[in-house]
């Protein structure tokens, strides 16, 4: 039985999180000697969306595929580099027209891996259907691949929970991200795909979701627009690990990572 290992690296946020994947993803890939790396960019530019600058940095790190989500959005010169860059995704369901790919084909030494970029509606813009867009992609894989990765940027657990069902058994891995904090609920479905709420974030924890925390709660004590910075200390990585079998796209193996784990005890001082 021939099996292919991938890393997917949670939400990157900024300077923070992009010296956090330089610094431990070479030492990631050589424990879980993963053949495979993708990792959600979508905050990668101080937080808002991802250019040239930081996708380059990342494939140069060893990345194969950036994934991206409501913020990719948010710097005008990501629209530009998704026009570019086919290994750079935005959701697939945003509508016709819309620069950018949702889903990529990659060759690897094990064979060919299909990531396709996914985003809720619940909470979140009233786009196209990522249910029928999911079924569109996967009509379009089935004569390439089984290994079929999918990062699903929602807001709602249960929408993410609602399309791990409509997609088990079709696809090796649905992923969530967006939120930005790690569950702990990940597991292989019946069907063989395997499934987490949220990936996580990498970067800043000393923040609210990446966000220095006084602007972020002006937002919610004033309700005014309030201008974004990227937070900088106590920085984590978040992933996940998969281990899938090549011919039949079941996977075998998921392990979540958090690195490094946090304090959760008070040492006694004498």
């Amino acid at each position: 039985m021939s099996s292919i290992k991938i890393l997917f690296i949670g939400d990157v946020v900024g300077e923070p999180g992009l010296k956090m994947v330089e610094t431990w993803l070479p030492g990631l890939i050589k424990k879980y000697k993963a053949d495979f790396v993708i990792a959600n960019g979508e905050n990668a530019a101080d937080g808002k969306g991802c250019t040239v600058k930081e996708g380059e940095f990342l494939f140069n790190l060893g990345v194969h595929v950036i994934t991206g989500g409501n913020h990719t959005w948010d710097r005008f010169q990501s629209q530009d580099y998704l026009k570019k860059e086919s290994r750079s995704l935005r959701p697939l369901n945003y509508p016709r027209g819309t620069r950018g790919n949702g889903y990529y084909i990659a060759e690897t030494e094990n064979g060919k891996v299909a990531v396709l970029n996914l985003q809720g509606r619940t909470f979140m813009a009233s786009i196209d259907c990522p249910f029928r867009s999911a079924e569109w992609a996967l009509s379009k894989f089935k004569n390439e691949t089984k290994v079929i990765i999918v990062d699903m940027h929602a807001e709602a657990t249960a929408e993410k929970v609602a399309m791990s069902n409509f997609l088990d058994g079709k696809v090796s891995a649905l992923l969530g991200t967006h939120t930005h904090i790690q569950t702990s609920d990940e597991r292989i479905l019946p069907g063989g795909t395997a499934y987490i709420t949220d990936v996580g974030m990498t970067g800043p924890y000393d923040s609210v979701i990446g966000m220095k925390v006084q602007p972020a709660l002006n937002r919610f004590l004033y309700q005014t627009p309030q201008k974004y910075e990227t937070a900088k200390n106590n920085v984590h990585l978040c992933g996940i690990f998969l281990k899938i079998d090549v011919d039949t796209g079941k996977t075998l193996e998921i392990e979540r990572i958090l690195f490094p784990e946090f304090e959760t005890k008070i040492s006694e001082t004498k």
